[in-house]
């Protein structure tokens, strides 16, 4: 087959919700991809942030190839070494808490919305999430979306979920109540345009939360697993949420969501309660374990730090050139680029010279490369993005 023959398979057979770009891509390893006419294309967002230690990682391709022959799926009766091991090594590396397994990070979402309302008093029905956050696509998940776009074509939506603007304080205290069982809340947005939470902000949520009996949940679908130069983004805050989210890096390119819950929130959830079919499978998890394994004997924790202030470094030089660029924010490997113009076309010019990048909020370009990002690739994409804003920037 050619581009041409798979295009025209997809549009034939495959329903057209995704806005794709006009490549096929066959190969992918660490921080390259490979289309079918053998193009190379150094990429910054690697699957949306899901492949966070490169595509194709030696230790993760290694584990899932020897899983699949010997268990690939094993359903909720039964136990698997497998889910026990990787909740085990979540768990000491976060604060301590009890791992719910499924597949993504809406599904991950969906799980702690449920656990809060199965852990907090009846009464208890309401969720204040942030203005511009993104927590998936299910139905719930998507209510707890602040924003209008996603929601359109879908109302009416499920009750109780109010949106409050990111880091404002006094909105917060104006949305509590006590019919609030939960504040969901990302500490860096992603989609949202790469917003950080004040420090003030995190400690009020807590103490918000603590006053009013509500639990916290931090959606770290996007800053888990290392990216942000901690385990998890909370960390870099002096609090302790009652659940987080993960998922995308989590399985180093295998599907996987996880809750990781305070052991008193967690019992909360008995036999019956919530379940996942393919939750925990023991491809899945033995993919997690070696996306542990690999970050720490790896040290891309450190890398994380160390590439992510080169490369902010570097940003700010670009920036220095190019007055369409305002300023530049976000925290280790994940970084937005805050244009005075819309991106897209940047976007499309980067990948035509061969470098993938993202654009959100429609002036935010967003980075999000591999914890194995090397300070060459880094220069390559600098020089890829100085070429592309000095054909696109308005004259």
């Amino acid at each position: 087959m050619n581009t041409q023959d798979v295009l025209s398979m997809y549009n034939d057979y495959v329903i057209c919700n995704y806005g794709r770009l006009p490549r096929v891509i066959v190969k992918g390893q660490n921080n390259t991809l490979w289309d079918m006419e053998g193009r190379q294309i150094l990429d910054l967002f690697p699957g949306w942030a899901v492949s966070g230690i490169g595509h194709c990682h030696p230790k993760v391709v290694e584990a899932i190839c020897k899983q699949a022959a010997q268990l690939l799926h094993m359903d909720n009766t039964f136990y698997t070494a497998q889910q026990a091991q990787l909740a085990k090594l979540l768990s000491e590396r976060s604060f301590g808490g009890k791992c719910f397994f499924c597949n993504s990070g809406a599904e991950a979402n969906e799980a702690a919305l449920k656990l809060a309302r199965k852990a907090t008093p009846r009464e208890k029905y309401k969720f204040i999430t942030a203005e511009k956050s993104f927590h998936g696509r299910t139905l719930a998940a998507v209510t707890a979306t602040g924003q209008p776009k996603y929601h359109e074509g879908f109302l009416p939506l499920p009750a109780g979920f109010n949106y409050v603007p990111f880091n404002d304080i006094d909105a917060l205290h104006a949305a509590f109540d006590e019919e609030v069982a939960a504040v969901m809340i990302e500490p860096i947005q992603g989609e949202g345009g790469i917003n950080e939470a004040t420090a003030e902000y995190m400690q009020t949520i807590r103490d918000l939360c603590d006053e009013h009996g509500a639990l916290m949940i931090l959606d770290e679908v996007q800053t888990g697993m290392g990216r942000t130069g901690r385990w998890f983004g909370y960390q870099h805050f002096e609090v302790t949420p009652d659940i987080i989210t993960l998922a995308k890096a989590l399985g180093g390119g295998v599907a996987i969501g996880a809750i990781i819950a305070k052991p008193e929130i967690a019992q909360c959830f008995v036999p019956g309660t919530h379940a996942s079919t393919f939750g925990g499978n023991p491809l899945a998890c033995a993919a997690g374990i070696a996306v542990v394994e690999a970050i720490e004997s790896e040290k891309l924790i450190d890398n994380a730090v160390k590439m992510g202030d080169y490369i902010h470094r570097k940003l700010q030089q670009l920036k220095e050139q190019h007055p369409v660029i305002d300023h530049i924010r976000g925290k280790g490997l994940m970084l937005g680029v805050q244009l005075t113009m819309p991106g897209a076309s940047i976007v499309s010019k980067c990948l035509e010279k061969g470098l993938r990048i993202n654009c959100t909020q429609e002036t935010v370009l967003r980075l999000m490369p591999s914890m194995t990002i090397t300070s060459q690739e880094i220069d390559r994409a600098i020089e890829i993005m100085d070429q592309a804003f000095a054909e696109g920037e308005p004259k």
